[in-house]
């Protein structure tokens, strides 16, 4: 079992049922899954430049991405109605616990001038988007490898009713919010 489980297990759901004095256990709010998000504009001119993009989010999650494609038609960008313009990873269960701790502990703290993620970045609804400027925190990504740095939007879906309650979860998890 992961570590990050258990330390939600063992002491977040407490935590968590003291704080908002829930009078069940089943009331803490808990992770439902990750959604990690890579737009890759150049894939219009190169369709190359995807399968790069594909590789990496695949050697980051451990899963093999799905490719979005693009809604609507806008002219100034020669961008066409269900043209590839990015890839897109759902992480729910064990995969999702063993990204948020290689994240937390490992990946955020290589990050130049790190300081904290904001603590601004929550949807009212206890969800929570980071968004990430380069692939290369990661460590499974080799340096040598990487054709071109490219950012990732990653989103934390919780089960929490408010703002409080997933911060109070994130926090429980070791999130390293700004002071």
């Amino acid at each position: 079992m992961n570590r990050l489980k258990i330390k939600y297990n063992e002491e977040a759901i407490p935590a968590l049922v003291k704080e908002f004095n829930y009078t069940s256990v089943m009331q803490a709010p808990k992770l439902e899954k990750i959604v990690i998000n890579m737009g890759v504009g150049d894939a219009i001119e190169s369709p190359k430049v995807l399968d790069d993009a594909v590789a990496e989010l695949t050697l980051i999650t451990g899963q093999k991405p799905v490719i979005t494609r693009a809604k609507k038609s806008v002219a100034n960008f020669k961008l066409r109605e269900g043209m590839p313009i990015g890839a897109k990873v759902t992480l729910r269960g064990e995969k999702m616990y063993d990204f948020l701790d290689k994240l937390v502990n490992i990946s955020l703290p290589r990050v130049r001038d790190f300081r904290g993620v904001s603590v601004d970045a929550f949807d009212r609804r206890g969800n929570y988007t980071l968004g990430i400027k380069e692939q290369l925190i990661f460590p499974e990504i080799n340096f040598d490898d990487v054709k071109k740095t490219r950012g990732m939007d990653v989103v934390i879906v919780t089960t929490a009713k408010t703002n409080d309650e997933g911060r109070a979860l994130l926090k429980s998890l070791g999130m390293p919010f700004r002071k």
